[in-house]
């Protein structure tokens, strides 16, 4: 008995403000980019389809992208807060927040939180 060709898809996209924002963040996630994932830039937005075999395939795929994508824009956003005259402009920020077109985004962490 064969099993029918069928693949998983999802679709992602994440707006990041401005194009320049999300081609950093497009570059920084494509060295993971492998058959069944393609990462783009779409005005402001990352756009990523991933395709997979199984299901749980996809999960772990999409799980790891989301993951590096959050890193990425960590990075970016430090990147952005160390550059001097730079504002930041992001309508969502990873987690799927609205944040207002312009943003400063307070220290996510408090001054007792420790990372052993």
């Amino acid at each position: 008995m064969t099993e029918p060709d069928t693949t998983r898809g999802m679709r992602l996209e994440t707006d990041h403000g401005d194009r320049e924002t999300a081609t950093i963040l497009a570059r920084a996630v494509q060295p993971d980019n492998t058959d069944e994932i393609d990462t783009r830039v779409d005005g402001s937005r990352v756009v990523t389809t991933v395709t997979r075999g199984t299901t749980g395939g996809l999960q772990s795929t999409v799980d790891d992208y989301v993951v590096n994508l959050q890193v990425a824009a960590r990075v970016a956003d430090s990147a952005l807060d160390a550059a001097p005259n730079r504002e930041r402009n992001h309508n969502t920020d990873i987690d799927g927040a609205s944040t207002g077109s312009t943003t400063t985004e307070p220290d996510r962490h408090s001054p007792t939180d420790t990372h052993e």
